[in-house]
């Protein structure tokens, strides 16, 4: 049953249901453990690729079940799929919330023999702050502390391409904002200076060497401006790194919680996938 077709590249949909491994522990911490779900193609297979979806919430809220529908619509496509947890920031302020999610990636790596995975074909995607985490991710070169110390530490938390959806790319110190409705705030901490928020922005870590990426908005998105991803968008092209970006009119913020807007960037995002992992 085909799902797609683009040029050279043909999906099909296996038959059989995606089998999910729920509440698998990938890292620990002093206070903390972290969890994920893990779900796996109906057919086994060797050298498949991993997608980690990364929820959202503005750092402060939601959990792993966000995205599984995602996880399930692009593991039927032959995609390993993970959807895991990271610390909010009522749990622990910045860089805990990279370091949890760079955590996920070192294990989808250790553990690509018994997954299936090809560990050098691992994607990530993320929505809102997740989309934030997720291009921090994909970064080169950024603060060594942000690696954290959950687990696998001799894996490489490296990603080969990354789709971010309604993405903050900068986080601002916001002056005159409510600091109880600040989400940069709560996410950095009382204490942060602007060399931290910087530290800390998606912006400021493109560059030559910066994989693959799928940029997903919609126009009229309320909560995190369009222009955070046209500006990134703009500035991989000054670098001539491979990039899309699709703006759906009309659209506010997490419009594809909507089952048809949502199927239609399941489309996207396995297409962008399938091309470069």
């Amino acid at each position: 049953m085909p799902f797609f077709c683009s040029r050279n590249i043909k999906m099909k949909i296996q038959e059989g249901r995606v089998s999910i491994q729920e509440g698998v522990v990938i890292g620990k911490g002093d206070n903390h453990s972290l969890e994920a779900d893990i779900f796996l193609p109906p057919m086994k297979a060797k050298n498949r690729p991993a997608v980690l979806f990364v929820h959202g919430g503005g750092w402060m809220e939601g959990d792993r079940s966000q995205l599984r529908g995602y996880a399930i619509l692009l593991g039927r496509l032959g995609f390993v799929c993970m959807c895991n947890s990271y610390r909010l920031s009522n749990e622990a302020i910045w860089p805990a919330q990279i370091q949890d999610v760079n955590c996920a990636i070192r294990y989808l790596r250790a553990h690509a023999e018994e997954l299936g995975i090809d560990p050098s074909r691992i994607g990530i995607s993320g929505n809102s702050a997740g989309a934030h985490l997720s291009l921090m991710a994909a970064a080169k070169q950024y603060d060594k502390t942000f690696e954290g110390e959950g687990g696998n530490q001799n894996a490489s938390s490296e990603v080969k391409a990354v789709c971010a959806i309604y993405p903050p790319t900068t986080i601002r110190q916001l002056k005159m904002a409510n600091p109880l409705e600040n989400a940069f705030l709560l996410l950095m901490g009382e204490d942060a200076i602007k060399e931290e928020y910087d530290k800390a922005s998606p912006m400021n870590y493109v560059s030559k060497d910066f994989p693959p990426c799928l940029l997903i908005h919609g126009s009229k998105d309320r909560v995190v401006r369009l222009k955070d991803s046209t500006s990134f968008y703009e500035k991989l092209k000054e670098y001539n790194r491979p990039a899309s970006l699709h703006i759906f009119s009309e659209e506010e913020h997490a419009f594809d919680g909507k089952s048809d807007y949502g199927r239609a960037v399941a489309d996207l995002q396995a297409l962008f996938f399938r091309k470069y992992l």
